[in-house]
């Protein structure tokens, strides 16, 4: 749907909202609250978004619940409905109020189903959050949902900056290791630079980039958001762009690849896609979406 709001107006209350939700600052709550009655759906999800993200960093949780609680119950738009939800979330048991108004939003066949299921999920997860206070337990695995102690929490949080017990830390561990091993084992295709990577794709783009003399890092591991750690394919530090090379074809990979997508859409991050059928064309490809990004490059070194 069009957004109402002039263009230049739209794409700075985007960005304002994004810039909020990066800040960790909860003395933006005000503002975001007002971002939340824009007449942008955009604008609406991404505001919700950030309050969410405020929790962490002691935003007031009943300010928060009261601002959140009318789009999740009733937004013009089900992905604005579902982003307030999931923000609802975050603020465990001060959104406790709230919870039979989820948990009949989740029976109502009139809604979307993805709204439905984040009604039930998050209707769960807040009774938890409060009967957790109820009985001083202050941590749950987020594998599991046992209790975790203080001592399970500073381990777990250490390594993987999420919440596990330690039966879930041994085995989240070897699934990482054994992943990072094949990983690297994949790695056999050596582009100009000297850089090891896993694709003839990937080796273009590399060299591509070496040629125009842009700096990029290439599969190192960067937290997204709060609860995800990924690897990009590329990131471009001087410009914060990210590359990522769709390379495959099959079910289980188009899945990670639209997860992958969606963290990347959620967090505001410039990403750039290409696809195998893209190589033919891949310089003027990157210098259109460079391009697109504030940076522009000479076609004729392409």
């Amino acid at each position: 749907m069009k957004s109402p709001m002039l263009p230049k107006d739209h794409q700075a209350a985007v960005q304002r909202a994004l810039t909020l939700g990066r800040s960790g600052d909860p003395a933006a709550l005000p503002e975001l609250i007002d971002l939340l009655r824009a007449p942008s759906n955009e604008v609406q999800r991404l505001a919700a978004s950030a309050i969410g993200k405020l929790a962490e960093f002691g935003a007031d949780a009943q300010v928060a619940v009261e601002a959140l609680s009318p789009l999740a119950l009733k937004a013009r738009h089900p992905q604005t409905q579902q982003y307030a939800i999931r923000a609802l979330k975050k603020y465990g048991a001060a959104a406790r109020t709230v919870v039979p108004d989820l948990r009949d939003l989740a029976r109502n066949p009139a809604q979307r189903d993805y709204v439905r299921a984040a009604a039930a999920t998050v209707a769960d997860a807040i009774a938890q959050a409060a009967a957790d206070v109820e009985h001083d337990v202050k941590y749950r695995c987020q594998r599991c949902n046992s209790a975790v102690s203080q001592e399970e929490h500073a381990r777990s949080t250490a390594a993987f900056q999420r919440v596990y017990c330690d039966r879930c830390f041994d085995e989240v561990f070897l699934e990482r290791r054994n992943f990072e091993i094949q990983v690297e084992l994949n790695k056999t295709v050596e582009a100009r630079d000297g850089t090891v990577v896993q694709s003839d794709g990937e080796r273009r783009i590399a060299d591509w980039l070496t040629a125009h003399g842009l700096t990029y890092r290439y599969d190192s591991k960067y937290r997204i958001i709060g609860e995800f750690q990924i690897r990009p394919d590329f990131y471009l530090p001087e410009l914060d762009v990210y590359i990522e090379y769709w390379g495959l074809d099959t079910p289980q990979y188009k899945m990670s690849m639209y997860k992958k997508q969606m963290l990347y859409q959620q967090e505001g991050k410039r990403l750039i896609s290409v696809y195998p059928r893209d190589l033919p064309r891949l310089g003027p490809l990157l210098v259109a979406k460079l391009k697109l990004f504030g940076y522009t490059i000479e076609v004729a070194h392409g």
